[in-house]
């Protein structure tokens, strides 16, 4: 059965809000774990897990790697990021 739009636009609100709750989260964790990012930092990865994750890398010098496992610690970020 074909989708109507507004059975569309429904579900995208629904993983928008999914989306936006968990990235709120993740921004918690990355600011305890990374005191020194600034909330300039954070707007500007606004939504974009890489771009925090080289926002950071760019502050600490961590790899990449280093960073993705302590984000990833907490379960906040799975296979939805």
């Amino acid at each position: 059965m074909p989708s109507t739009p507004e059975k569309e636009c429904v579900m995208q609100d629904s993983t928008q809000m999914k989306w936006e709750g968990r990235w709120d989260q993740l921004k918690g964790k990355a600011r305890q774990a990374w005191g020194d990012l600034t909330d300039d930092d954070l707007d500007v990865a606004e939504g974009n897990y890489e771009e925090l994750v080289g926002r950071i890398k760019e502050r600490t010098g961590e790899s990449a790697e280093q960073i993705r496992e302590r984000l990833e610690d907490d379960s906040i970020v799975d296979s939805q990021f």
